[in-house]
């Protein structure tokens, strides 16, 4: 199994270095509640399907590759609150070895 590091800002400011697989399919709001760094019902609410923004994570990184946003994702955050810049959808990162090191922080729940 290869894993790489995932270093999370919970919505306490609390900070995380997690563990994440890259065999397995998983994206970052599924790593997310994989570790109950957020309340459980307060992330991922539609499943992952780009649809409620309760996953939305500010990238803090400047040099990782990320998947481009999809117009699922751009719709999404258009709608949403607390949007910055920097806003993604956990749903929408799968986990690859790109992702070593990668720095988030969980947006506010609204």
């Amino acid at each position: 199994m290869s894993e790489v590091t995932i270093n999370i800002t919970d919505r306490e400011g609390n900070k995380h270095a997690v563990s994440a697989p890259t065999d397995m399919s998983m994206n970052i709001m599924e790593l997310i509640r994989a570790y109950e760094l957020v309340p459980e019902g307060t992330i991922g609410i539609c499943g992952g399907m780009a649809m409620c923004a309760s996953c939305q994570i500010y990238i803090l990184s400047k040099d990782i590759s990320l998947p481009k946003k999809g117009d699922e994702e751009e719709a999404m955050l258009s709608e949403a609150f607390h949007v910055k810049e920097n806003s993604r959808l956990g749903c929408q990162i799968p986990i690859t070895n790109d992702l070593n090191g990668l720095e988030i922080q969980i947006a506010p729940f609204s």
